[in-house]
Parts: structure tokens; C-alpha cells; sequence
């Protein structure tokens, strides 16, 4: 397992060649120490873990690797389901090209709303539309605790417990290094 700068494990996620509805994501706080822990899955791209903690109101430190290469029968249990009504939803997103590349995305974002406007549609349908029109390379559920851990949190990081492990060691000598002593909240 290889330990890397979050965003390189986010870059990862926006350039997999995989069907972007089917991001699956997990996150919660950290069980010890400071920051929040990150699981994303996909069937065909595996599953990535992050840690990240924020050093300012700015800037938001971390790491990550790729923990699995796909979701199993094992695997598929711990991460939420896309059908799953009660789950919070989540976009990784990459900005426009250029100047007619976002005018592009502005309009089809515009024909989304519109359309939505118009006819009687979910909230998953109309997130969805949202995230095709403005090309999110990934998106999906999430189950999220902003002051805690969801119960699928903890299975993931037993089921890959040395890769938190070596994560932790990794973000906590980051924080040592920032001379923080704690994240900015």
C-alpha cells in the first residue's frame, strides 16, 4: 500500500474510467486524533481511505491510499447502498475547462433545473441531473456524522486495519510537522 497526498487519491477518483453514479462514500471523525476519515467506493474502481484534518479555515491537510481494487460480496455491505433513501449525497467535482467549457456546463445546468421545474421528479433524480450536467466524474450516497462515526465507519476501518494504521501514523506526523496541536473547527 502505497501512502500519498489526499488529493492525488482525490485525482485518482475523478479520472477512473468508471460510471460516475456509482461512488459510494462513508465519513465520519477520526477514532483517535484529530480530522475526519474518508472511505469512497466504486464496484469497478475499489475502495480509496482518506484522513484529512483542517490546519486553517483554508486549507485542509491529508492522506490517502487505495485500499482495495473492487468491492466484493464482503465489501459491498459496508458502504451505503445506492438505493439507500436515508443516505446524504456527495460530489467530487472538477472545474470547467475553459471560459465556453463552463458556459456549457451553465447551460445544461440551466435545462436541468428547468426540466425538474416542470415535471414531477425525486431529489436523487434532480441531484443526479445536477451532477451529469455540471460532469461530475463521481457522485452517489454517502452516510455521514459530522460529530461522530456511523457504524459503517468502524467496520471499514477494522476491516482495513493496518492500511488505518499506517494512515493514522502518516496524518499524525503531518500534524505534528504543522505544529498545530489541533484542527482548525
Amino acid at each position: 500500500m502505497r501512502v500519498r497526498d489526499w488529493q492525488d487519491i482525490l485525482a485518482d477518483v475523478t479520472e477512473a474510467d468508471v460510471d460516475p453514479d456509482g461512488w459510494r462514500a462513508v465519513a465520519g471523525e477520526r477514532r483517535r486524533g484529530l480530522g475526519e476519515d474518508l472511505y469512497l467506493g466504486h464496484p469497478n474502481a475499489g475502495v480509496y481511505a482518506l484522513k484529512t484534518y483542517a490546519k486553517n479555515p483554508v486549507e485542509l491537510r491529508g492522506v490517502g491510499s487505495r485500499v482495495a481494487r473492487r468491492i466484493d460480496e464482503d465489501l459491498e455491505p459496508l458502504l451505503p447502498s445506492q438505493k439507500q433513501e436515508e443516505a446524504a449525497r456527495f460530489a467530487v467535482q472538477s472545474p470547467p475547462e475553459d471560459e465556453g467549457h463552463a458556459k456549457s456546463m451553465a447551460k445544461r445546468l440551466e435545462e436541468a433545473v428547468k426540466v425538474h421545474a416542470e415535471a414531477p421528479t425525486t431529489p436523487e433524480d434532480f441531484f443526479d441531473d445536477m451532477m451529469d450536467a455540471l460532469e461530475s466524474p463521481a457522485f452517489g450516497p454517502m452516510e455521514y456524522e459530522f460529530d461522530g462515526r456511523p457504524e459503517r465507519l468502524d467496520d471499514l476501518t477494522d476491516e482495513f486495519a493496518d492500511a488505518d494504521e499506517l494512515l493514522s501514523k502518516d496524518l499524525d506526523d503531518l500534524v505534528e510537522e504543522d505544529g498545530v496541536g489541533r484542527g482548525f473547527q
